[in-house]
């Protein structure tokens, strides 16, 4: 699971359709409606947050947003797209990482959008507001 502190907007096809999956996958968790990933790393920031579900609708809102500027079809109907949630702040460290992660993903799988993206500087998810500070402990390296 991978919910990607990374804008959206940065993302190929297969990164949007995946966070979107996994974004359901995870506000599934959160609403207590699966045993599995209970423990996900990922979901450390949703679970800190004073209104999770709303956080993670939020999140969701901004990946369905991007979706549909791009003409594809995800179906809004699975989350609250009206969603207001309080910033989460995350560590400069863990953009940059997750940026390096992405790119080299994108080396991969989807060389023209690398090529378009290696020198821009990564811009975070609109939940997000980032503060000085190093890669999560929760990161897997």
């Amino acid at each position: 699971m991978r919910l990607w502190t990374v804008h959206p907007r940065f993302l190929d096809t297969k990164g949007l359709t995946a966070v979107w999956r996994e974004g359901l996958l995870a506000r599934k968790v959160l609403r207590g409606e699966t045993k599995g990933y209970t423990r996900h790393p990922q979901l450390n920031r949703f679970r800190d947050h004073p209104d999770p579900l709303s956080a993670i609708d939020a999140y969701l809102a901004a990946v369905l947003r991007e979706a549909r500027n791009r003409g594809y079809n995800f179906d809004g109907s699975k989350i609250d797209e009206q969603a207001k949630a309080a910033p989460i702040r995350e560590h400069t460290g863990q953009l940059d990482y997750e940026w390096r992660h992405l790119l080299a993903k994108l080396e991969q799988r989807a060389p023209d959008r690398f090529e378009d993206s290696r020198d821009l500087k990564p811009a975070p998810h609109p939940l997000f507001v980032l503060v000085k500070g190093d890669v999560r402990d929760w990161e897997k390296r």
